[in-house]
């Protein structure tokens, strides 16, 4: 269960009282802004980084906490960052099983229609190719972009950035290719397809016999696995990394 942490008071914002877990007592919590000081006013060095909320933009210390937590901001309440449990492996793992339903999903049939004698099966590629030769070049080339390069274009680039994160090495370009990547996230649409082919799927069971084939099946798991890909997607460890590169 994710519990919410203050990363400012170490108290839980619902309660006002600290929670099951403790800050560890050599970090000074207190407003960014001030220093605090020893009694001959040297000021006293501060351990803990800062780091902006991206909604008040108030400053607050980075504090360390527990697996599976999740630190909020002390004005606004909005997440600041998580500490994701073996995020890097999961996404990998993710990621590669990704490719593969990827694949399945754009080589294997979606659907086999029936109608007397007559089965016809229609692929990914298949579908795009005849709704451009009808014209509709505009849905084609957004199926193509929401449906093939974007999923595409984010599993490659998930294994790109944190491939070489798992062995302790940064990627050349890492910077930039995860903004990329954070980019191409929002372009990912593939659950709005499936819709679409439910739908369809819904007005042709009376005309003839429908059966989903193994590229729906694999289309359709996709979807749950990118969705699980990107929420263990340990953003916090890849900025850290190209800190201590710098």
């Amino acid at each position: 269960m994710t519990s919410a942490f203050d990363a400012n008071t170490g108290s839980s914002p619902a309660t006002g009282v600290s929670p099951v877990f403790r800050v560890p007592s050599r970090y000074v919590i207190m407003p960014p802004n001030d220093t605090p000081q020893h009694g001959d006013g040297e000021s006293v060095h501060m351990p803990s980084p800062l780091i902006a909320c991206h909604e008040c933009d108030l400053l607050q210390h980075r504090l360390p906490i527990p697996e599976g937590s999740v630190a909020k901001c002390k004005r606004c309440g909005a997440p600041l960052y998580r500490n994701i449990p073996d995020g890097v492996n999961r996404t990998v793992a993710l990621a590669i099983g990704g490719l593969v339903l990827f694949v399945f999903a754009n080589v294997f049939p979606l659907l086999s229609m029936q109608i007397g004698q007559q089965v016809t099966s229609a692929e990914l590629i298949a579908a795009v190719k005849a709704l451009w030769n009808q014209g509709e070049h505009a849905l084609a080339l957004l199926v193509t972009l929401t449906c093939i390069l974007a999923p595409l274009t984010v599993l490659t680039l998930m294994l790109y950035v944190f491939l070489p994160l798992k062995f302790g090495r940064l990627s050349k370009g890492t910077v930039g290719v995860f903004r990329v990547l954070r980019t191409m996230q929002t372009w990912n649409m593939m659950e709005v397809f499936m819709l679409g082919i439910l739908v369809t799927v819904v007005k042709l069971v009376k005309m003839a016999t429908v059966v989903p084939g193994l590229g729906i099946v694999s289309f359709f798991v996709l979807i749950f696995l990118l969705a699980a890909a990107s929420a263990s997607m340990d953003t916090e460890t890849v900025w850290e990394r190209v800190d201590a590169q710098r």
